[in-house]
């Protein structure tokens, strides 16, 4: 396979993300292939909300039907813990300002981060908008310095996520996407070409295809 940079668009909250994952662990396994995470913030900022009865309701029944046809895993323990907690918030900004700390740290590991947030959120049930447990999380990964940061961010990372953000935005304005996970690959002359979500939770073969093709 020729060597080709795959540009991941995505949110650490989004289940649909979650069910992406492993088409990236196995895209991330492919010689030749380079992904490179785009976080978009949808859920950051303006896009995080509290985590009301009215809005668990609805995320609940959303994961639901990701886990019915992907099979990916949202357990009691998420539903309890997550979504029915008293004063909880529905943020990805602290995920992904973790996240890009591993990017600044240990680039090579920061896929492997996400999918870990992933899990821990909703198999295990803990909380990846709080800055301790993101930490905690990291330095499980042995990735120390992405966790200090986490819990101690500075002005030049707070930049850093502002201008990856940014990106990302621009990256999904460009190839006409709105919503995440989307997938883009930069073609013959640098042009952006869109393979989109749905190809992530399709056959991995036909990935391959689409990547291939663009």
């Amino acid at each position: 396979m020729p060597n080709v940079t795959v540009t991941y668009l995505f949110d650490p909250l989004c289940g649909w993300c979650y069910a992406a994952a492993p088409a990236l662990k196995f895209l991330q396994a492919q010689e030749g292939v380079e992904v490179v995470l785009a976080p978009t913030g949808l859920f950051a900022g303006a896009g995080a909300r509290p985590m009301d009865a009215q809005f668990a309701a609805y995320a609940w029944s959303n994961d639901q039907r990701i886990q019915q046809l992907t099979g990916q895993p949202f357990t009691q323990a998420y539903r309890d813990q997550i979504l029915g907690a008293a004063s909880g918030r529905f943020d990805s900004g602290p995920a992904t300002l973790a996240l890009t700390a591993v990017a600044q740290t240990a680039p090579a590991h920061e896929l492997g981060a996400l999918h870990a947030l992933q899990h821990a959120r909703y198999v295990e049930g803990r909380d990846t908008a709080e800055p301790e447990v993101l930490a905690d999380l990291l330095r499980a990964l042995g990735l120390a310095d992405a966790a200090a940061l986490t819990l101690a961010p500075d002005a030049a990372l707070h930049s850093v996520v502002a201008e990856r953000v940014a990106r990302a935005q621009a990256m999904l304005r460009a190839v006409g996407a709105r919503g995440v996970p989307q997938l883009v690959v930069a073609g013959q002359g640098g042009a952006l070409r869109l393979i989109g979500g749905d190809a992530l939770l399709g056959p991995r073969e036909k990935l391959v295809e689409h990547i291939l093709a663009a």
